[in-house]
């Protein structure tokens, strides 16, 4: 659902070496280290291995082949356009083994710390302007009092924290996911950014969804726009945890056995948005998980720490979502609170809304509709639980009904019999079990 018109500054492609601001040690040995893992032997081949245009990639072969690291095999590759072939020399085998005992790390050149903020900046969520419409079309399949939009519509464009709380099953989670469609457009994601020289993975497949690339025409007048190719064009990226979510998965992944590093879930989701689903169902306290993103919501940065215990700032560029079922004042002190921009109830429908969110789940699910069931269910089992109603509710009540039918071989219907036996299934009576 692509609403946004918005038009994000591409990163531009280094068009040499020395634009590259990485050291050149470093370089030469990423490239020794992709073409003895991957076995490429041409520039164009080692260029898209290393995502380098291609003669910025052939400086970098020239500089390998001067140190006697790399040379041409003196064959053309007819595979490749006839392009000369190259390969390691002993002293280059030898350099990228030693090279990968520091460091498995190899492939894409990563992106300097410094030029990423650069790129933060200018596709920052803080720029994005979400309209009414936007936000109503991504939440089309949800039933929500305008009232709400008024206060979701606000949060959203400011890109600071938002924290919703409220009843259980009343669509926290929809909300949330129907914010992140509302987004729409699409930012620049580096594969791996460089911070005093160790590399750190930031692209990643399970939450990155990479766009598909645009192929140049050689027929067509307009050119693909060239980007620079160590980053992935994607969605807005969104990651959302629950229950599982501790302290230790906001910290820097190290794999002791590789010798490389992992963006935390907060730098994954930069540009984007980070969900805290079912705050208070972690095992640390909500307190202590708030404690942690103190900083980055205040200041717009985050701190991380290398093995060495080195540490250094990185962007803090997202839009933190908490949702909860505790009311705030339970599970936060007030200095927490203050600190979470937007606080925004979301409460059981109405009757009248329970009414049409009923009417569309069930024509949704193809069970036609019956008054007296509906006139049954509001005046004899809703007063039970002191009419409290829940989104949830209906969709749960028409499929309990729709098993029911399915197994007494009848067609789809709803009685105030079978809205009983569905009934039942919502709530377990309070008994003791004797054990």
């Amino acid at each position: 659902m692509n609403m946004q018109t918005t038009t994000v500054m591409a990163p531009p492609p280094p068009r040499r070496l020395s634009e590259m601001r990485l050291s050149i040690v470093m370089m030469r040995d990423i490239l020794l280290k992709t073409i003895f893992r991957k076995n490429v032997d041409t520039v164009t081949e080692i260029a898209r291995a290393i995502c380098l245009p291609i003669p910025v990639t052939q400086e970098l072969v020239d500089i390998a082949r001067e140190q006697k690291l790399l040379e041409a095999t003196g064959t053309l590759n007819a595979n490749s356009g006839n392009e000369m072939g190259y390969q390691l020399t002993d002293a280059g085998k030898a350099r990228a083994l030693d090279a990968l005992a520091q460091s498995e790390y190899y492939g894409p050149m990563p992106v300097p710390l410094d030029d990423y903020r650069e790129q933060v900046k200018r596709q920052s969520i803080r720029n994005i302007q979400v309209t009414r419409q936007q936000l109503t079309a991504a939440m089309g399949h949800l039933i929500l009092p305008d009232s709400l939009l008024d206060h979701l519509g606000p949060a959203v464009s400011a890109g600071r924290s938002i924290l919703m709380y409220g009843p259980p099953g009343n669509g926290k989670s929809s909300i949330s996911n129907g914010i992140r469609d509302a987004l729409g457009d699409k930012i620049y994601v580096p594969r791996a950014i460089e911070y005093a020289g160790q590399v750190i993975t930031v692209y990643d497949p399970i939450v990155h969804s990479a766009a598909e690339e645009e192929q140049d025409d050689p027929n067509s007048l307009r050119r693909v726009r060239r980007f620079d190719t160590r980053y992935v064009l994607c969605d807005r990226p969104t990651v959302i945890t629950g229950g599982e979510l501790s302290l230790k998965m906001l910290d820097l992944v190290y794999n002791p056995t590789a010798r490389t590093y992992q963006a935390p879930l907060q730098l994954k989701s930069t540009g984007g948005i980070f969900i805290v689903d079912d705050l208070g169902r972690q095992e640390e306290p909500p307190q202590a998980l708030v404690n942690r993103w103190i900083v980055p919501l205040e200041e717009g940065r985050d701190i991380l720490a290398l093995q060495s215990g080195e540490k250094f700032e990185v962007p803090f560029d997202t839009l933190v979502i908490f949702s909860t079922n505790f009311h705030p004042n339970e599970i936060f002190d007030q200095a927490a609170l203050r600190r979470i921009f937007f606080k925004i109830k979301i409460d059981g429908p109405s009757q009248e809304d329970f009414l049409k969110i009923f009417a569309m789940v069930a024509r949704k699910k193809k069970m036609p509709l019956d008054e007296a069931a509906l006139v049954h269910l509001l005046k004899n089992k809703y007063p039970t639980i002191n009419n409290v109603y829940a989104n949830y509710q209906p969709g749960f009540l028409i499929d309990q009904m729709i098993s029911i039918c399915e197994f007494e071989g009848i067609p789809y219907q709803m009685s105030p019999e079978l809205i009983d036996r569905a009934w039942a299934n919502l709530f377990v009576k309070d008994e003791h079990i004797v054990k």
